[in-house]
């Protein structure tokens, strides 16, 4: 017998995925630590225990170790070394894998262990030094993605090369020789999607609806779900997804985001390991959101239903250009009013030009009618400061 009321669960990383991961902790019962450096980070108020600290460091991790029964994370950008030593030497139940968490961080560790499992994925090649931006030109083509190998994320760490008149700039870019770099072929895809996917300590796997995604200045700003694409598509990103679970023994919820090219084919582009932007629209689409399946994975207890109840399409609320200081939120109440329209903002006391502050999703009888309806509550919104 499980008594969750005893169980408790440290979430490294106080941001908005771990304040709606201890919102589905609580629905369940669970008592739940946080670390996270910023004092009042969304997580604060509702958290049993914050511990202001790095996400990296290994004395507070250690503390945490100590308070739970569980530990997870709601960023991939950690301490994976202290991690695997807590799970090797002491015990520690972590998920999703520190061991999976160590390849996934490095880019192009990540590609190599999809390619060699079979999964598909874009040519890439690493690229030691500056001296060989010519040779992954020749090799994969312009344009073509230079990426550091770790750290990047919304776009950062990212740098499109479309001629080699643009090396200099990439290279400063991306840190003057002080980060590792690698090329990938640019994929000239029809889609972004992503499939947001759960695994069992038991190894059952249940996947959610593929959502199709739409960026603006590399950060995510839309999610429509069901992705318009064939069923035959749908079968191949869904099996695809299965796979990479398989491949990293994940425990928990993972977000595998893929490119369709115009030829309906699918092939990964990155992993997150651990519940995703991209998957928000679950909390209220589906009849169990992607947060409530990664703390029931964590915990031992059977994953919920993956099945979408609704359409829905998921905008997200960034900070405005120009604005850096205290949040202020406008347009809550003509937002509201939207037929539909569901609002989740995350608490963070500061705003700066794009820093994800909160988002919207609407459920409709079509995804098309959601759209329409998301697109018009998004205007209302602003965070200024």
């Amino acid at each position: 017998m499980v008594n969750i009321l005893n169980k408790k669960i440290g979430i490294i990383g106080g941001g908005q995925l771990g304040k709606m991961m201890i919102a589905a902790a609580k629905q369940m019962g669970f008592w739940v630590a946080v670390i996270d450096p910023a004092k009042d980070c969304p997580c604060h108020s509702i958290s049993d225990f914050h511990i202001v600290a790095s996400f990296n460091d290994e004395k507070a991790i250690k503390e945490l170790a100590g308070l739970c029964d569980v530990i997870t994370y709601e960023s991939e950008h950690i301490n994976s070394e202290a991690l695997i030593d807590l799970e090797k030497n002491h015990g520690t139940l972590i998920y999703p894998s520190p061991s999976s968490l160590k390849i996934i961080q490095n880019k192009f560790d990540q590609k190599t262990e999809l390619y060699k499992q079979g999964i598909s994925v874009p040519e890439f090649m690493l690229v030691e030094s500056k001296d060989v931006f010519s040779e992954a030109g020749n090799k994969l083509g312009y344009p073509f993605m230079l990426k550091s190998v770790t750290g990047g994320y919304d776009g950062k760490g990212n740098f499109l090369i479309s001629s080699p008149d643009d090396f200099d700039e990439a290279y400063k870019a991306l840190g003057s020789g002080s980060l590792k770099l690698m090329a990938e072929k640019f994929v000239d895809y029809e889609m972004e999607i992503s499939v947001i996917a759960c695994r069992a300590v038991c190894g059952d796997i249940k996947i959610f609806p593929v959502g199709k995604n739409t960026h603006k200045n590399s950060i995510l700003d839309e999610t429509l779900v069901p992705a318009p694409i064939d069923q035959s598509t749908i079968t191949a990103a869904m099996d695809m997804a299965h796979k990479v679970m398989g491949v990293f023994e994940g425990v928990g919820t993972f977000c595998v985001e893929m490119f369709v090219d115009k030829s309906g084919n699918v092939s990964v582009n990155e992993i997150a390991p651990r519940p995703h932007n991209s998957g928000h629209y679950t909390i209220e689409a589906c009849v169990s959101n992607q947060f409530e399946q990664h703390i029931r994975a964590i915990c031992g207890l059977p994953l919920g239903d993956c099945s979408l109840i609704r359409p829905a399409v998921m905008r997200n609320i960034l900070g405005e250009e120009g604005c850096d200081g205290p949040a202020l939120v406008e347009g809550v109440m003509e937002c509201l009013a939207v037929k539909g329209a569901k609002l989740h903002i995350y608490g963070k006391s500061h705003t700066k030009p794009r820093r994800k502050m909160g988002h919207i999703t609407v459920t409709a009888d079509t995804a098309e009618e959601a759209a329409k309806l998301c697109e018009e509550a998004k205007n209302y919104v602003k965070v200024v400061c």
